[in-house]
């Protein structure tokens, strides 16, 4: 149940014409404490709950338990989260050897393109694809619990 990943800002919309597979995702947090987040998910016609542990040192690995549940129940679900519902489109793109989601953020995120790879340990090598670019792994203001509350659109007024 450790999920480990390396985050990336995208620079080009060209992964779009290798993507196999586009989903519409909605989701909420029961729960954003930077040390266990609680997130419900609608992703496509399925719903997920899950839970989300505190990342290392690096930001690479973190504890990770997600369970299906049916969507009517995520959308009851979605009633009760923090304010700030998280609307993207995930594209799956396989490269190499292993699988990129990319996310395009729409609605207060818009403008946000993130590409994640899971990887089997926090070494192990994979190539990049032209469209990746700078990596913001452990940055927590690219993680969706942050975004929910401090959306993309708000950034250039940050100093």
């Amino acid at each position: 149940m450790q999920e480990i990943e390396r985050k990336f800002l995208v620079t080009s919309e060209a992964f779009k014409n290798e993507a196999h597979k586009r989903t519409r995702i909605v989701q909420g947090f029961l729960n954003t404490n930077p040390e266990r987040t609680v997130r419900v998910r609608i992703q496509g016609s399925d719903g997920f709950i899950t839970v989300k542990g505190k990342a290392n040192k690096s930001g690479l690995s973190r504890f990770e338990w997600e369970k299906q549940i049916s969507q009517a129940e995520a959308e009851e679900l979605l009633h009760l989260c923090e304010p700030g519902i998280i609307e993207k489109t995930r594209y799956e793109i396989s490269f190499a050897d292993h699988t990129f989601e990319v996310d395009e953020f729409l609605s207060e995120n818009e403008g946000l393109t993130i590409a994640e790879i899971e990887l089997q340990s926090e070494n192990e090598p994979f190539e990049k694809p032209e469209w990746l670019g700078a990596e913001v792994t452990g940055d927590t203001k690219y993680y969706n619990s942050h975004l929910s509350k401090n959306p993309f659109k708000h950034w250039k007024n940050e100093a």
